[in-house]
């Protein structure tokens, strides 16, 4: 029996394996969905489509509803993701968040320093440091799915883990970096809110239409707080129970545990719905209007370089010291290949990328930029990513899940 079938629980591995088929094939659909936008926003219908992302619906934009309305079922998920793979999961010991905590970091930093030295000098183009600090899971799934067998498990395990670790870290940068002026009494309602969310769950209440018609109250409060009304879907997805699959047999964990029946119900629909319909209404820019010095201005070249050289600069630099170092050994079946083909696909930012550069530059036109660097910043990565695995040398597999 392989090493991970002896160390990870059935119920856990079922969950990986789940996560890793819906991530690759929602990112397969949001690359389209991006191939799409790109495609109608410089056509004859680059009109109509500009015109319903402005319309609205009710007292909100169709943007606005999505950006921050479904992006928080989104932010939801990522928080019901991030609480499992910490307390049961591929992070739930010291041991196993070494490597793709160190990998993270250095995709984190790096990412931004290489942002800074390139569009830092200018004041207002500096808020955008953190847009090529994050990872799309999905996309970067999508990419390895591609790969079939070519593709290590112990690496695809190795990326989920640096996606969980980065998307915590860019949950962080959105709370402190990218927080209006503050609405104290919303603010406190919101926060009194997670707080009887969090009694709930120590009282042993699981009925989570409970928690939703609360968690529904928090993001309302937090949107008006000032803070980005999608971090409330976090901090709710933190108090949902959950009950530990290493003490359940198979299948009961799904079941019985709210946390899990709630990603299980919610995933297929952001991967295949509120993702795409994002990256559709935000990956679009009419590039006929821009001159070619502003395709390569500071601040797309500065994003695009970021998640192109910082990101596999970080990623492969932080694992190379901590595997040379002794702090952690290279992933099973993997080469140092398959690491450097890894730490390209991290550039992939896309909706991470696309989100923070839409808080970090609310003006259209600067954001048109944002799209242009996040876009072919992402599009170098992936198809690099791509090559470098597709030509790396094959060890036996013998992780097979």
């Amino acid at each position: 029996m392989s090493p991970i079938k002896r160390l990870v629980p059935a119920p856990v591995r079922d969950a990986l394996r789940e996560f890793v088929k819906i991530e690759a094939a929602g990112g397969i659909l949001l690359m389209a969905a991006a191939v799409a936008a790109l495609v109608v926003a410089n056509s004859p219908f680059a009109d109509g489509y500009f015109a319903a992302k402005a319309s609205y619906i009710g007292p909100l934009t169709l943007s606005y509803w999505i950006n921050d309305g479904l992006m928080a079922l989104f932010f939801l998920l990522v928080g019901l993701e991030i609480k499992r793979e910490f307390l049961e999961g591929q992070l739930s010991t010291a041991a196993s968040r070494i490597l793709p905590a160190l990998a993270a970091g250095g995709g984190v930093a790096v990412p931004a320093i290489v942002f800074m030295l390139v569009a830092g000098s200018d004041p207002e183009l500096a808020r955008g440091w953190a847009i090529p600090a994050a990872t799309d899971i999905a996309f970067a799934l999508g990419i390895l799915a591609l790969l079939g067998s070519r593709a290590p498990l112990s690496l695809k395990v190795l990326l989920t883990a640096i996606a969980v670790i980065d998307d915590l870290v860019a949950v962080a940068i959105i709370a402190i970096f990218y927080t209006a002026d503050l609405a104290l009494l919303p603010l406190g309602i919101g926060v009194a809110g997670v707080v009887v969310l969090v009694t709930l769950n120590l009282m042993g209440i699981r009925n989570l239409w409970i928690y939703a018609a609360i968690g529904l109250g928090v993001w309302v409060a937090v949107l008006l707080s000032g803070v980005h009304a999608t971090l409330a879907g976090v901090a709710v997805a933190l108090t949902i129970p959950l009950a530990n699959a290493k003490r359940l047999g198979e299948g009961e964990a799904e079941h019985s545990s709210p946390l899990h029946r709630l990603e299980h119900g919610l995933h297929p629909w952001i991967a295949f719905g509120v993702i795409p319909l994002f990256g559709f209404f935000n990956a679009g820019v009419a590039l006929g209007g821009m001159s070619p010095a502003a395709l390569v201005s500071p601040l797309p070249l500065g994003i695009a370089l970021g998640l192109v050289v910082g990101k596999q600069i970080g990623i492969f630099g932080a694992i190379y010291a901590a595997v040379k170092g002794g702090l952690a050994p290279l992933p099973e079946n993997a080469n140092w290949m398959h690491i450097y083909g890894l730490s390209l696909l991290c550039g992939i930012g896309f909706t991470m990328s696309l989100f923070i550069g839409g808080l970090a530059f609310p003006d259209p036109a600067t954001l048109d930029l944002v799209r242009v660097g996040v876009l072919a910043g992402s599009v170098v990565a992936a198809i690099a990513g791509y090559l470098v695995l597709r030509f790396a040398k094959l060890t036996p597999d013998t992780t097979a899940i």
